[in-house]
């Protein structure tokens, strides 16, 4: 059983009291923030900081720590420090392709690896980046992918359409877990449903958040509905009864349910299991 990743949320790794807070949040992952989220000067306090938090209980929680890119002067002793760290993922930002994950792979030698899709090159590079070994999730970043596109917002995501395209056929097509980019104006509900129901009706497998208040809207977008899990039970058991009698089709509301439906179906109700298992 798949472990759900419908929120994911940014927390800043300089900020104590938001890390002790993120050990109560319903959200499926957490990002410990060593790259944005902390100024220049705060960088080696901040990784004091996850350490100490680190070795607290987040439950079911997915830990990825974000660290800076190799070409700061920041991200070695980043990579170096994870090495050490209890944590289900190192995610690398500005990945233009395999290599840049080489290099961290030959500083961290058994945390898995994540990669931040966000500039040009990599959009173009995404399917040699999800074939990489020690790859495990991708993460859209829309901002900084928006800056080097020079691109205005939309609320269809028109300018993005490209790049998540390429970055979810990549994923899907070597079994890595994606997520979509951050929906930036925190307060505006209805904003962020639209752009978390457009994700999950593309295929993303959830949504990173930048605030605690975006996770319940998060959570239910990217979780099957109620009527969702009903039609996948409702096919699978038309299907059995229909191969049971030597037909190799069935009918569901009117509509034909064939191996490949009922594979969907089963996708369906393993990951409402999960998200079951997930809140306890």
């Amino acid at each position: 059983m798949a472990r759900p990743y419908r929120s994911v949320l940014y927390i800043p790794a300089a900020n104590a009291r938001a890390m002790e807070k993120a050990q109560t949040l319903p959200a499926d992952a957490i990002i410990f923030d060593l790259e944005d989220a902390v100024a220049p000067g705060e960088k080696p306090a901040a990784r004091e900081a996850l350490a100490a938090a680190l070795a607290n209980d987040y439950g079911p929680r997915a830990r990825i720590v974000r660290i800076n890119g190799l070409a700061t002067e920041w991200g070695e002793d980043d990579a170096r420090f994870c090495a050490g760290l209890p944590v289900d993922a190192v995610l690398i930002p500005k990945v233009d392709g395999p290599a840049d994950l080489d290099r961290v792979a030959a500083i961290i030698p058994d945390a898995p690896l994540w990669a931040m899709m966000e500039t040009p090159l990599g959009m173009l590079n995404a399917a040699a980046i999800a074939a990489h070994p020690r790859l495990e999730g991708m993460v859209m970043g829309t901002n900084d992918l928006a800056k080097e596109l020079n691109s205005r917002f939309r609320p269809d995501r028109l300018p993005m359409q490209a790049g998540l395209g390429l970055c979810l056929l990549a994923a899907k097509a070597y079994g890595k877990v994606i997520v979509d980019g951050v929906f930036n104006a925190f307060k505006d509900e209805d904003g962020l449903r639209t752009e978390c129901e457009q994700g999950r009706d593309m295929g993303f497998d959830g949504k990173t958040l930048i605030h605690p208040a975006q996770l319940a809207i998060a959570n239910q977008a990217f979780a099957p509905t109620d009527a969702e899990i009903d039609l996948a039970r409702r096919q699978i058991d038309a299907f059995q009864t229909a191969s049971a009698e030597g037909k190799g089709v069935a009918v569901v509301d009117g509509k034909i349910v064939e191996n490949l439906h009922v594979e969907t179906a089963r996708k369906t109700l393993d990951r409402a299991k999960a998200i079951a298992a997930m809140a306890g």
